[in-house]
């Protein structure tokens, strides 16, 4: 008998010094994985949004989580969670041994792992460090770590990483995210029903998925709210009144993209300052304004539909072979003048069709609506707009890889005025009379100031009269701010603020250059408006505020442009083929222009507040040329002949 006891004691002894063994071995093995939950820095999802502050994108990697401190987490809802998963929470340390002996009972009843017993910490641990798995080595675990986080981490701070990690179906991680995406509601404005869907998802995302599973979600919700009547954690007439509610579910899309084409150019300009901005849980606060953006995606579309339009009638018409339009496309940039902010960019008609952002990456040539530089240059250098240019027909002889060759430029018209003023040269769009004013300036003298505006690429040969190289609508926006913005050139920004999740904010703003006084950018802008009103640009015409502007049709009429602007803001419009095969006769008055005219018409609905009439700056001179109204400055003189002087005030009233 003795034996049998000292066997029994050895045994015993035996038994708890291995139980202390595997403790120390597994504690040991694990001890750095706590530090996961410890120091918990999840990966969390970007949300960029409008200037108004309306939501434009969720970016994100593989896991779709917006982060919610604790103090954020209504009591009501942590009372569902504790009251459908871990009743005695607040009580144990970690690990619930009534409940592991319950489960072992049940579990070597069915000969098999059937009951866990895990608690809320033991969850999260599971979760997040370990895997489902169902062994003893992955329980000692489990409840090891648990031990350990109990000790390092308070049960508030455990619940926060719980609900901040645990998936909720949908590819929602964390709980407001599946409060924002089921219902389209913040934690706080959740009602019962609500919370309870919520924290019955985890036990079976895919099964309890309201979005396509919604009486099996609503019945583990009642299940949930039943749980808290009977701990008396809720009235019987709460739980009668949340029973037999039904929410409304949205299935919305995990990013909610609304300009995929900006949040693209977003992702570019901040991926070398912020490498993780995908993951990072940043807050970007852009210049984009959506009603604008939907506005100009629209008008660019009513003009693209009306090329394919024309296009279809010129095929009855003339009997032609079909008008080849699979490659057409275009884009539209919309900038507030004074700050360069980016109000809207549309880089294509359809982004389904073509990710590829013509408002950004695509280089084409500007043709006439480069125009206006050549001039602003002449007027700088002393040219008035009633300077006189000649149009005529000229040959030009060059040699090209050691061949003689001659290049005969010709106005769009295929006419000549003969002698006519800068203004008009400049409202008809002469080529002739354009090629005439670089000889006079001097190609060497013209190709530099060009290039002080910062101008890249530019032929330093008379084709340069004509914008013969690529450029982006969006750089090309920034270089027409020097007429919109009174002189003062502005780079565009699309991003205002970035906040990190830590609640840092960094600010952006535009750079500006002076490039000419707000005098002389005016005279170019009197000019640019008479090409709205009687010249190339006539359909960009719209009644009741005043717009300038200028075409652009490249040879061949592979692009067509119209870049103009209104006192406040400015609209660059381009079309053309991907594949830069000529259009049908399209020209930048006739496919862009009603374009603009379009997004003014429907601006005025939008913002009736808006400048309607341009600033005349103080150096500005306001005089009578031959009973029409022209303009001057101390560097830009009048002529001899002219005749009476006006004020300001008195050009107002001829509009």
């Amino acid at each position: 008998m003795k034996l049998l006891f000292k066997t029994l004691l050895v045994l015993f002894f035996l038994g708890i010094i291995s139980a202390v063994g595997a403790f120390f071995y597994f504690s040991n093995e694990v001890k750095l994985d706590a530090d996961k939950l410890i120091n918990y820095n999840p990966d969390t999802t970007t949300r960029i949004y409008d200037r108004n502050g309306e939501l434009i994108a969720n970016l994100f990697e593989d896991k779709h989580r917006l982060y919610v401190p604790f103090k954020e987490i209504p009591p009501r809802l942590i009372e569902a969670l504790v009251a459908i998963e871990d009743t005695t929470f607040f009580e144990h340390n970690g690990v619930n041994y009534e409940a592991i002996f319950r489960a072992a009972i049940k579990d070597v009843k069915a000969m098999k792992f059937k009951e866990g017993a895990s608690t809320l910490t033991q969850q999260l641990i599971k979760n997040t460090i370990l895997t489902n798995e169902k062994k003893i080595r992955r329980k000692i675990n489990e409840a090891i770590l648990a031990l350990k986080l109990e000790r390092k981490l308070s049960k508030e701070e455990i619940l926060e990483r719980y609900l901040n990690e645990i998936y909720f179906g949908h590819r929602y991680y964390g709980i407001r995210t599946a409060a924002l995406g089921y219902f389209r509601k913040e934690l706080k404005e959740l009602n019962l029903k609500e919370m309870a869907m919520l924290v019955g998802l985890p036990k079976a995302p895919s099964t309890y998925d309201p979005t396509r599973h919604l009486d099996l979600s609503l019945s583990r919700a009642n299940t949930v709210l039943y749980r808290m009547n009977t701990l008396g954690w809720i009235t019987d007439e709460e739980y009668q009144k949340y029973e037999q509610y039904r929410p409304q579910i949205f299935d919305d899309s995990l990013t909610k993209n609304k300009t995929p084409y900006i949040v693209d150019q977003i992702l570019r300009v901040l991926k070398a300052e912020y490498p993780d901005i995908k993951i990072g849980g940043y807050t970007v606060h852009t210049t984009v304004d959506l009603e604008l953006q939907e506005l100009s995606k629209k008008s660019l579309l009513h003009g693209y539909e009306a090329i394919l339009k024309r296009g279809e009638t010129q095929k009855i018409k003339e009997g032609e072979e079909a008008v080849d339009y699979s490659d057409l496309n275009g884009a539209m940039v919309v900038l507030e003048s004074k700050s360069g902010e980016v109000l809207a960019l549309v880089g294509g008609v359809d982004y389904k069709k073509s990710a590829y952002n013509r408002a950004v990456q695509s280089l084409r040539q500007p043709g006439s609506s480069f125009k206006p530089f050549i001039y602003q240059v002449a007027l700088d250098s002393g040219y008035s707009t009633q300077s006189k240019l000649t149009d005529i027909s000229r040959t030009y002889k060059y040699q090209d890889t050691a061949e003689d060759k001659s290049w005969k430029p010709k106005n769009y018209s295929k006419n000549f005025a003969g002698m006519l003023t800068l203004r008009d040269a400049l409202v008809h769009s002469r080529n002739l009379a354009t090629i005439t004013l670089v000889n006079e300036l001097g190609l060497s003298v013209l190709h530099r100031e060009i290039k002080k505006m910062a101008f890249e690429k530019v032929p330093a040969d008379l084709s340069i009269a004509l914008g013969t190289f690529g450029i982006s609508p969006l750089k090309f926006s920034s270089f027409y701010t020097i007429f919109s913005n009174h002189g003062t050139k502005v780079d565009p920004i699309l991003v205002k603020s970035v906040i990190t999740k830590e609640g840092d904010e960094k600010h952006y703003s535009a750079r500006h250059e002076e490039v000419t006084s707000p005098a002389q950018a005016y005279l170019t802008t009197s000019i640019l408006r008479d090409v709205v009103r009687k010249g190339t640009g006539r359909k960009a015409f719209v009644e009741g505020i005043e717009l300038a502007g200028k075409t652009g049709t490249t040879n061949d009429y592979k692009d067509a442009w119209f870049c103009g602007f209104s006192p406040e803001i400015q609209s660059v419009i381009w079309f053309g083929k991907d594949n830069n095969k000529p259009m049908y006769h399209e020209t930048g008055g006739g496919a862009a222009g009603p374009v603009f005219a379009h997004f003014y018409k429907e601006y005025l609905k939008i913002h009736p507040e808006t400048k309607r009439v341009f600033d005349i700056p103080e150096e500005v001179r306001v005089m009578k040329v031959k009973n029409r109204t022209e303009y001057f400055t101390p560097i830009s003189k009048p002529p001899k002949n002219s005749l009476e002087t006006t004020t300001n005030s008195e050009e107002k009233l001829l509009f």
